[in-house]
């Protein structure tokens, strides 16, 4: 057997090791560079800040069981990730260790459990090379860095893709099946669409219909039993939140209630309200990047994979799934590229056996090694446009910051990336094509995790504002915000105020108005874009950029004299949220 592109020039004392030596040594490369990082940024817009600020709630109020946003409640997403998050935070007392922790281990799970099935379904050669290909698609470790739902969710619904193919293709093991189930359930309450790993039983039984010898003794009417596992991991949460609910009665309850029960499942996907794209998104604009190279492995292992597919029934069960997986988010004219992070570690699985035995179509090094050449040079071009100010990159850093130097050391580290890429390009030039890009990606990956933290970290948070602020307000004066967002609100050492993320534009006005008239020393926050009806913004102090907006804070002398009253008084006051930064 022809020895895999990614391993041809690994000792083979590498692949002498016991199997649970060979596991450990890849999880403890991968940690150092899914790892590297933590505790050197902070959350980042757009999701981040919101479940760190869920989870710090959580902890500093101990009403865990229903998620609250500047205490209000959080209606968008169920509770588990943000669980995790809080876990970590009342564990360290960190709030910037404990909000990538949940996935980062999430990550190492599921390269575990890509490892362990390619080692029982084939080799240890071929789990070692199912870690690798994982690793080196660009979403599965950006997802892996970063504190969005989608990283632990993939966790999940890989170890119920693991329970399902122990049992159809290992087993029987019907502990497994039922494990496999009860984490759809755990998957559900972490976001909706856990029950994904289900849709693997369509082409399961479609196979069976061709094939009666297939799934002897694993496919019977004992698999009808599965989703009640589902089921009893969801009401596990389910059922104390409805009668937490019940029990409350007030309109916001129940409006939480209704919201993550309803709108934000069948509501979102059928008639989606946000990221709304063409059917064939998926196809052309995240497949293709983010995933990349393996849909053109793929492509490359088209005619190994046909014949391979004929005598292994795993193949086109997991081909069958993805399909299916990328159908059902296509479906849905709310689309993001994340969404598809689930059925990556099966891709991986499929390629795997493949790239272990057999090599890639002729054409397939020499692109890849163009594209990697390409990118070098096209990086490095882009840091020498830093260097020199170029127009249009003055104006994207201007989104974020009016300092020059930042460009300019931005510059620098992209010119250093792109110099990486070819230095690993030319400097292993004899090596294959697959092991060049996957050195270049990893060292991406840990300069990214070090040094462009350090540059991305003051422009991606609202520090600058809020030190802007505090220079204006005295000691004892309160902070509020129209329109506010999560990143403000979790960085803000002073008490913040809000009117409530789910009235219009016109009733915060309102509140904000009612709610300066009666308090004293009391300030606004607010985007120079806004309108606001209820204020002038003659004489309002600027505090800043950040987030692509500039700030302006409105005194008493911007109120206009008087205000329409509100249909309904809302404010939501945080005491000291940003206390977590001392």
């Amino acid at each position: 057997m022809p020895a895999s592109p990614f391993v041809r020039h690994l000792p083979d004392t590498v692949f002498n090791l016991s199997r649970n030596q060979l596991l450990l040594l890849l999880l403890a490369f991968a940690a150092v560079v899914i790892f590297t990082g933590i505790g050197l940024r902070s959350p980042w817009p757009a999701d981040e800040p919101r479940f760190a600020e869920v989870a710090r709630e959580m902890v500093a109020s101990g009403q865990w069981l229903i998620p609250m946003r500047g205490g209000e409640f959080y209606p968008d997403k169920p509770p588990v990730f943000m669980w995790s998050i809080a876990f970590f935070y009342w564990l360290t007392g960190n709030l910037k260790i404990a909000f990538l922790l949940p996935n980062a281990l999430c990550s190492l799970l599921t390269l575990g459990l890509v490892f362990d099935l390619g080692t029982r379904l084939w080799n240890q050669r071929t789990g070692a090379i199912a870690v690798m290909l994982l690793m080196l698609a660009p979403q599965f470790v950006i997802q892996a860095q970063k504190a969005q739902i989608d990283a632990m969710v993939a966790c999940w619904i890989a170890v119920a893709c693991y329970g399902l193919i122990r049992h159809f293709f290992t087993g029987p093991a019907w502990g497994w099946y039922f494990v496999g189930w009860a984490f759809m359930g755990l998957g559900i309450i972490t976001k909706g669409v856990g029950f994904l790993p289900a849709l693997m039983l369509i082409p399961i039984v479609v196979m069976k219909l061709r094939d009666r010898a297939l799934f002897r003794g694993t496919l019977t009417w004992r698999c009808a039993l599965g989703p009640l596992a589902m089921l009893a991991v969801v009401a596990a949460w389910l059922i104390p939140m409805v009668l937490y609910v019940n029990n409350l009665g007030t309109e916001e309850a129940l409006a939480y209630r209704n919201n993550i029960l309803f709108k934000q499942t069948g509501e979102r996907y059928a008639d989606s309200w946000g990221h709304i794209q063409p059917w064939y998104y998926y196809l052309t604009s995240v497949i293709p990047s983010l995933w990349f190279p393996l849909p053109l492995l793929l492509l490359a292992l088209i005619r190994p994979l046909s014949e391979t597919a004929r005598y292994r029934p795993i193949i086109p069960v997991l081909l069958g799934w993805i399909a299916l997986v990328i159908v059902f988010f296509s479906l849905s004219p709310g689309k993001r590229g994340v969404y598809l992070l689930p059925a990556l570690p099966m891709l991986a699985l499929i390629l795997a056996p493949l790239l272990s035995s057999q090599k890639p179509a002729g054409w397939f090094p020499p692109l890849l090694t163009g594209v990697q050449f390409l990118l070098g040079i096209a990086l490095m071009a882009v840091g020498v446009l830093a260097w020199n100010d170029h127009p249009r990159l003055v104006e994207k850093v201007a989104d974020y910051s009016t300092d020059p130097a930042k460009l300019h050391e931005a510059g620098t580290f992209v010119f250093v990336i792109g110099l990486a890429w070819l230095i690993t390009l030319f400097g292993f030039w004899r090596s294959r094509a697959l092991g060049r890009l996957f050195l270049a990606m990893m060292i991406t990956w840990l300069l990214l995790g070090t040094w462009g933290y350090r540059i991305l970290e003051p422009l991606r948070t609202p520090r600058n504002v809020l030190a802007a602020v505090e220079q204006h307000i005295p000691p004892g004066g309160q902070l509020g915000m129209i329109d506010f967002r999560e990143q403000f609100l979790l960085f803000s050492k002073r008490d913040f105020t809000h009117f409530s993320f789910f009235t219009g534009r016109e009733q915060e006005n309102r509140n904000a108005w009612l709610w300066m008239s009666e308090t004293e020393d009391s300030y606004l926050l607010v985007a120079d874009q806004i309108k606001l009806p209820c204020f002038t913004k003659e004489g309002a102090i600027p505090v800043g950029t950040a987030h692509r907006d500039s700030y302006l804070l409105l005194t008493d002398e911007q109120m206009n004299p008087s205000c329409t009253p509100p249909d309904k008084v809302k404010r939501f006051t945080t005491p000291e949220p940003g206390s977590w930064q001392d």
